[in-house]
């Protein structure tokens, strides 16, 4: 009989030590529902989430907004000459934009 130079520890030669080890190492590395596609599903779940209660809150403020500029043509007329530079026909206008990037 073949004698090695060290001795295997008990555990390591226990036949339901390795197949449960196995089978943990298989659920947590190997299967295609391993913890770090987990992890990655959960983290993407959570920005989606966020988007959501982003688009929600930005749509409420968006129905507000509406509502504001459907109430009166004053302000119906500030909106469309501040955001789409509209004007009246007997008037000129003079839009300053700064330059990006240039620093004196």
């Amino acid at each position: 009989m073949l004698k090695t130079p060290f001795k295997v520890p008990a555990l390591i030669r226990n036949k339901y030590f390795v197949t449960t080890a196995a089978f943990i190492i298989w659920l947590a590395f190997l299967d295609r529902n391993n913890m770090l596609s987990q992890y990655e599903l959960t983290a993407e779940v959570n920005k989606m989430e966020d988007q959501k209660n982003f688009y929600i809150e930005n749509n409420e403020s968006t129905r507000k907004e509406s509502q504001e500029l459907l109430s009166s043509m004053e302000k119906l007329e500030k909106f469309a000459r501040e955001k789409y530079k509209m004007k009246k026909d007997n008037e000129d206008v003079f839009l300053i934009i700064p330059q990006k990037g240039k620093e004196e």
